[in-house]
């Protein structure tokens, strides 16, 4: 892992670090490391405001380090100092022991009185010392000593809430027990109260996944509309103590009465609350000796996380039984028996999609009611979609088998691409006809009612002139007119790779132009294959330049330009770490001698940014008017994402909002993303009023993300379709907020006016088509049902036949051959290996930078192209069941016909048409 990763991570996992590590422990390790001036100001940090403060500072300075080592002195000092539990943590990159113990910190703090009252710290310390740091053993005595046991006991709790011992709560439940101190009977019944500790269920493949945190939307009724971040068990049980408000007795009533029903109602409105009533009043109601069974859908694993403990905790108290599988779980279940046993499941809807198509669950029969969670999702070939394939087959073969009530859920039905209420009505239509839903439920007769729980925030939009002169943009522009001649210079046609017109430098359209152009040059071809290797490579280098600094100039026009300034540095220190070879050499070359210019640039208190001018100005009216103000900033890209949260950290009338990110758990090119418990661990903190004010967050946030209250919801230059503006607004869910659009294109204003139209346009189809006769209506789905069966069947009919000639497949940046169609292997279905000798010679192995356990295999390395020159990413090496295998990833490729000698470039494996054989451990050397 390179020490920039490195960096990038320990910024990632900041908030981990902060909370646990107390650094004047540490400085004495690190004095080589850090200016005198440093360590006084981190020392005087912690004497007036506290170790999180000081840990804080002390995390600013060690992120500015560029030495070599800086790194590994870290390590070191942790591992002196004795935070043994942070120091494994940040070397395997996982925080999931430390997570685990905040529960036990939470107990703790809220025990604290009784704990100062009850606890004598001198007669404990000897049998908890390895619970903490020495120092922090010495200085309890000493306070003891000097200011008495409560005051000890005091600093005890503190210095356990930081303690990294994964084992402190039992070593301190075993010496309360050891004293017979009375404080042990209430410290061991809160911690049974407490429940077992939740482990989180990750999905994680090869290649590139999207992972959505899922918002949890509370039953809202009585007082619980206040109360917006309960955990899941607590929903529960509110849920059985409260009776549903009139609004939500409307949503369930169609569903109460037998019909498939769309269940459109807004963020907040607590649908999850309807659908445990109606759940509940399914399996009651049931005719005799019909036995009922549920499965509820959740699209993503956190939110099958949460609704399985909801449902848990609300049925098995009426004698139900209740259980889930996500993919994390799967390979492991027997999932026939499973759905046989329990009469609700909560499942990932790929786990069915599998079982159905493999024919462990026979029919959808076994089911008397279907649940969809955010079921706008059910179309094209989405899971849920695949699933109600099943069902309209059966039910329009004639199946004389009983067919399940299905139920979707969700804010808003959207119109797709409609221009006009005829169109949005069609398109709702084939929602309904997916789902076979014969009524949609929205809020008519207790509106009222609604408007008083759920908040629709005040739009305000703002548009902001940009930058009158930018010279950082003349600068950069110069250098992509330079690269783009020099692949001129290599291939006269460059140029015409991709038709696109009116391609402007800094702009998504360029992005477009030169994705498609990269993509053309893989495919390039010529006679003499050796100089095509040299066009093809050359050419991949130059679009790679190209689009890293057409990255950069979008970066400076929305933050700031030492921001898009340091991007570039970032990415040619990466260069120079690669297949370094003449044509980077030249091109390096060149960006070294802008980068004084470009320095000064950046550094010119003239060329701030107005936009974050404008933006400043937003968030410093807002909190001089309301302290307490919580903010979302929604923004485009991870980049941004970073670069916002820095220009706040450096702003000094600004820092105290402490900002948090909040991004995707997929990976891209200059990032690995979020994992879900720092996902999980951003939010809490968000949502707990601990740490952050702000939260930037990207599209992740959009659809179901799990928070408090906010009341300032900004999108800097930000905009989607009609269901993500609805989502996105719903998460300013307090009284009297606000969503903001903060911008200098007026198209970007003029397409948010659209969706407003859009959302004007859905709400008038939905009261039209529930207008409609009920007669007419099924009509006209059982029309498009058929139509939508006859494409489905004539497209499996035409499913291509696996060609079985053998082709190669190249390296995407070189051409070198890496192997044949012939010797590749699937493994468990979805990964791809390659077998013999010849392929384990064209390859090189390095370390992973994060080993971890995904699904069924182990990543243990990376594999590159073996040429020196060249040294592209063609996957990972994993181990699977005990065998060290290399797992390849067809978009590092380039597929060869070997007779026609026609090139392609697959993006997916589905896209590549080849004759495919199990993988057999006894085919690997």
């Amino acid at each position: 892992m390179t020490a920039e990763q490195q960096r990038k991570n320990l910024e990632a996992f900041g908030d981990y670090v902060t909370r646990i590590l107390d650094p004047t422990y540490i400085l004495s390790y690190m004095s080589s490391w850090f200016r005198e001036e440093q360590i006084q100001y981190i020392q005087a940090e912690k004497n007036n405001k506290g170790a999180l403060e000081a840990a804080s500072l002390f995390l600013k300075y060690l992120l500015q380090l560029q030495e070599d080592g800086w790194f590994r002195g870290f390590l070191d000092a942790l591992s002196h100092a004795g935070y043994s539990g942070l120091h494994e943590a940040i070397v395997n990159w996982n925080f999931k022991k430390i997570e685990q113990l905040e529960q036990h910190r939470s107990l703790l703090k809220r025990l604290q009185p009784l704990f100062k009252d009850k606890i004598d710290p001198i007669e404990i310390l000897p049998e908890i010392s390895d619970c903490i740091i020495k120092q922090e053993y010495e200085e309890i005595m000493q306070v003891c000593t000097n200011r008495g046991k409560m005051a000890g006991a005091e600093k005890l709790v503190e210095c356990l809430t930081r303690s990294d011992k994964e084992n402190w709560p039992k070593t301190l439940k075993l010496a309360l027990e050891y004293g017979d101190n009375e404080f042990s009977k209430l410290w061991m019944a809160e911690e049974d109260a407490k429940g077992v500790e939740t482990e989180y269920l990750e999905e994680d493949y090869v290649g590139t996944s999207s992972i959505h945190i899922v918002y949890r939307e509370e039953p809202e009724c009585q007082n619980l509309s206040q109360n917006s971040c309960l955990p899941a068990v607590s929903l529960a049980k509110l849920c059985s103590q409260l009776k549903p408000r009139n609004y939500q007795l409307e949503l369930a009533s169609p569903a109460m009465n037998g019909k498939n029903t769309i269940i459109c109602a807004p963020t907040g409105c607590g649908k999850t609350f309807v659908s445990l009533l109606i759940c509940e009043h399914h399996l009651k109601t049931l005719p005799q000796g019909r036995k009922g069974k549920v499965v509820f859908f959740a699209n993503h694993v956190p939110v099958y996380e949460q609704q399985k403990s909801v449902f848990s905790e609300y049925f098995e108290k009426l004698g139900y039984s209740v259980t889930g599988i996500s993919g994390a779980t799967a390979e492991n279940v027997p999932v026939k028996q499973v759905v046989e046993n329990n009469d609700i499941i909560i499942l990932t809807p790929q786990i069915l999609v599998n079982n159905l198509k493999d024919g462990t669950i026979p029919s959808l029969s076994v089911f008397t009611l279907m649940i969809f969670d955010e079921c706008h999702n059910t179309r094209k070939q989405h899971p849920y979609n695949k699933i109600m394939f099943y069902y309209l087959d059966q039910k329009l073969g004639g199946s004389s088998e009983l067919l399940p009530q299905v139920i979707g859920m969700t804010a808003s039905v959207g119109v797709g691409d409609a221009k006009n209420t005829a169109e949005a009505v069609e398109h709702i239509c084939r929602l309904c006809a997916c789902l076979d839903a014969s009524v949609i439920a929205t809020v008519k007769e207790n509106l009222e009612e609604l408007q008083q729980v759920v908040y629709t925030p005040q739009k305000i939009f703002r548009k902001v002139e940009s930058r009158s002169t930018n010279r950082f943009k003349c600068v950069v522009s110069q250098l992509m007119r330079e690269t783009e001649s020099q692949a001129k210079g290599i291939f006269e046609g460059f140029e015409n790779l991709c038709q696109l017109q009116n391609r402007e430098f800094g702009t998504q359209k360029y992005e477009q132009w030169i994705v498609e152009v990269h993509k053309a040059c893989k495919v390039f071809q010529l006679p003499d294959k050796d100089e095509e290797s040299r066009i093809c490579k050359a050419l991949y280098l130059c679009t790679s330049h190209l689009r890293k600094y057409n990255d950069a100039l979008i970066i400076s026009e929305h933050a700031q330009m030492k921001d898009a300034l340091e991007y570039l540095l970032n990415f040619f220190n990466d260069v120079r770490t690669a297949g370094f070879d003449e044509t980077e050499q030249d091109l390096t070359r060149r960006f070294d001698e802008k980068v004084k210019e470009l320095e000064s640039i950046s550094m010119d208190p003239g060329n701030e940014n107005p936009k974050l001018k404008e933006l400043f100005l937003v968030l410093q009216e807002e909190y001089h008017l309301n302290p307490e103000t919580k903010t979302i900033l929604f923004v485009k890209t991870r980049a941004l994402a970073d670069a916002l949260k820095k220009w706040i950290e450096e702003n000094s009338q600004l820092g105290f909002l402490k900002p948090a990110i909040l991004t995707g758990h997929g990976k891209t090119s200059q990032d690995t993303g979020m994992t879900l418990p720092a996902q999980k661990y951003v939010l809490e903190a968000f949502g707990s009023n601990r740490d952050h004010n702000i939260l930037i967050a990207t599209s992740v946030a959009d659809e179901g993300i799990d928070i408090a209250q906010c009341n300032l919801v900004i999108l800097y230059e930000y905009v989607g379709n009609v269901i993500k503006m609805i989502q996105t607004r719903g998460r300013g869910r307090a009284r009297g907020s606000k969503c903001l659009l903060l911008t200098s294109n007026a198209d970007v204003i003029e397409k948010e006016n659209i969706n407003m139209y859009k959302e004007k346009m859905m709400n008038e189809s939905i009261i039209e088509l529930q207008a409609w006769d009920e007669a007419k209506f099924k009509e006209k789905l059982l029309h498009l049902q058929n139509a939508e069966k006859f494409i489905r069947d004539s497209q499996q009919n035409s499913k291509p036949i696996p060609d079985k000639k053998n082709k190669k497949l190249l390296c995407g940046k070189c051409k070198t051959l890496a192997c044949y169609s012939s010797d590749i292997r699937t493994v468990k279905d979805s990964h791809y290996t390659v077998i013999g000798n010849s392929f384990q010679k064209s390859f090189v192995i390095k370390p992973h930078p994060k080993p971890k356990r995904c699904g069924d295999f182990d990543k243990t390395g990376k594999i590159f192209c073996a040429r020196p020159d060249c040294s592209h990413d063609w996957g990972i090496r994993a181990k699977v069941n005990a065998l060290e295998i290399p797992l390849i990833k067809i978009q590092s490729f380039v597929v060869e016909d070997v007779e026609t000698g026609k090139q392609t470039n697959p993006s997916k494996w589905k896209e590549f048409n080849f004759e495919k054989i199990p993988f057999e451990a006894t085919q690997m050397s």
